[in-house]
C-alpha cells in the first residue's frame, strides 16, 4: 500500500494540509471571537480609523457628509468601478460628480483628471476668488466678474462678499438686506451688471 499511496504524504502534500488546517483553526477562532464579542473593540477602532482616513467604495455607494471623491478605478469592485472617498480639505482635487461640501467652491478644472473622469479643484470660499462655472455661491457672496475662457474653458466667475454699492453680474444672488437698482448692459464682460445697494 505504501508503494501506491506513498506520494500522497510527500513534503508538499503535508505542507498543504498544515496550511489548510491553520486556515480552519484561524477561521474558527475568528468566528468564536465574533460570537463572544471579544474582538468588538478592535474591529470598531479599526473601522473608525479607516473611515476617518478615507477608503474605496463601489459605484453608487453614498458619500458621507464632509467627504469628497478623489480617485477612480475602472476595474475596481469586480469591474463595476470603485471610487476613493476622503475627508474634504482646502486645496483638494476631486472627481467629476463628487459632492461639493458646504463652504467650498470649485476653482480649477482638469478634463483628464481623476483617471479620465475629469477633476475639479476645491478650495474654501473667500473674498476675491475666481471660481469655475457651476461652483456654488456661498451665502453672503455675489458675482462681480466673468471670464468666458477661465477655468480651462469652462468659464469663471469672480466671487466677492456683498457690500453697499457694488456692481454684480446678471444672475448673481441678491443677499437678504440688499436690492439691485440700476442695470448696465455691457457690464460683467458683456452679460450685464446690476448696481447693488442696501435695501
Amino acid at each position: 500500500m505504501d508503494r501506491y499511496f506513498g506520494h500522497l504524504w510527500s513534503g508538499k502534500t503535508l505542507a498543504a494540509i498544515r496550511s489548510r488546517l491553520a486556515a480552519v483553526v484561524g477561521t474558527v477562532a475568528l468566528i468564536a471571537a465574533a460570537l463572544t464579542g471579544a474582538a468588538t473593540g478592535t474591529a470598531t477602532a479599526a473601522t473608525t480609523g479607516a473611515a476617518m482616513a478615507g477608503g474605496w467604495s463601489c459605484s453608487g455607494a453614498p458619500v458621507p457628509d464632509g467627504y469628497v471623491i478623489t480617485n477612480y478605478s475602472r476595474g475596481g469592485c469586480n469591474g463595476a468601478g470603485a471610487w476613493y472617498q476622503e475627508p474634504v480639505r482646502d486645496g483638494i482635487w476631486t472627481c467629476g460628480g463628487s459632492p461639493i461640501v458646504t463652504g467650498y467652491v470649485i476653482t480649477n478644472y482638469n478634463r483628464i483628471g481623476c483617471n479620465g473622469v475629469g477633476g475639479w479643484y476645491h478650495e474654501l470660499a473667500r473674498d476675491g476668488r475666481w471660481t469655475c462655472g457651476g461652483s456654488p455661491i456661498p451665502p453672503g457672496y455675489v458675482i462681480t466678474g466673468y471670464n468666458r475662457t477661465g477655468c480651462n474653458g469652462v468659464g469663471a466667475w469672480y466671487h466677492q462678499l456683498v457690500r453697499n454699492g457694488i456692481w454684480t453680474c446678471s444672475g448673481s444672488p441678491i443677499p437678504p438686506g440688499y436690492r439691485s437698482i440700476n442695470f448696465m448692459a455691457g457690464g460683467c464682460n458683456g452679460i450685464g451688471a446690476w448696481w447693488m445697494v442696501r435695501a
